[in-house]
């Protein structure tokens, strides 16, 4: 009797989209790690390799590759930076082959704006610390969510063919799909409450001194990050319609 056969491990390619300060760099490695860290907590079995897109580095083919995640970046997705034209050049290359792309913040923005999206600063000024979110797709993520964030833009109009998964008040496009093979996310499911904090310290206009107090204790509460990395991981493993 032969045994059961075992489904092969899915290839995720990381593009690496910041360098983070050196006073945290020793923690947290770089966002791509964090990531990395996140779907391990959740369960994810996946193998990873990360390439870093602000030095040029990009794997010889995606082919290899059964998915494609843009990590976050204090930089602007609507950039002239050499490396962020470049970044949007392969990621429009990757959305013709309806290569899966899963997208955090900079990354959610940066596939939005080569899907035509308007991408700018976001109108209220900053978004940062724990955020509430209201899920408007399909189960299963439940109908309210926390999460960290921390970006000064935001997606400002969905992109054609999308569809809308989550919005705030502050953020009225939090999260969406495009068919089986885009999805993306304005706040940080990876981050962990004291890197949170040490942006927040690191930034500290970016929160009215009258919200700060506030704000920081918030941080210390549960998020759901885990959650919508299990859901990144249906999305992924879900075979293509």
């Amino acid at each position: 009797m032969s045994s059961p056969t075992t489904a092969p491990t899915l290839r995720v390619c990381i593009l690496d989209n910041d360098n983070l300060d050196p006073a945290v760099v020793d923690t947290y490695v770089s966002y791509g790690a964090m990531t990395e860290k996140m779907f391990a907590a959740a369960g994810v079995p996946w193998q990873f390799e990360r390439f870093n897109t602000t030095r040029g580095e990009y794997p010889a083919s995606f082919d290899a590759f059964d998915a494609v995640l843009l990590t976050g970046s204090k930089a602007d997705s609507f950039s002239d930076e050499p490396w962020v034209r470049t970044l949007r050049e392969r990621t429009t290359e990757l959305l013709k082959q309806r290569k899966k792309l899963l997208g955090i913040c900079f990354g959610h923005q940066l596939i939005a704006y080569c899907l035509g999206a308007d991408v700018g600063r976001a109108p209220a000024g900053w978004g940062m610390g724990r955020m509430t979110y209201d899920w408007v797709g399909p189960a299963p993520l439940k109908p309210t969510m926390n999460l960290l964030a921390s970006h000064q833009d935001q997606v400002r109009t969905l992109p054609a063919g999308a569809t809308l998964l989550a919005r705030s008040d502050f953020c009225s496009i939090a999260a969406y799909s495009v068919d089986d093979h885009v999805f993306c996310i304005q706040p940080h499911p990876e981050f962990v409450e004291d890197y949170s904090a040490w942006i927040l310290s690191k930034r500290p206009e970016s929160v009215s001194a009258d919200r700060r107090a506030d704000v920081r204790a918030a941080m210390a509460l549960p998020h759901d990050g885990l959650d919508v990395a299990r859901f990144m991981r249906d999305f992924v493993e879900r075979p293509a319609a």
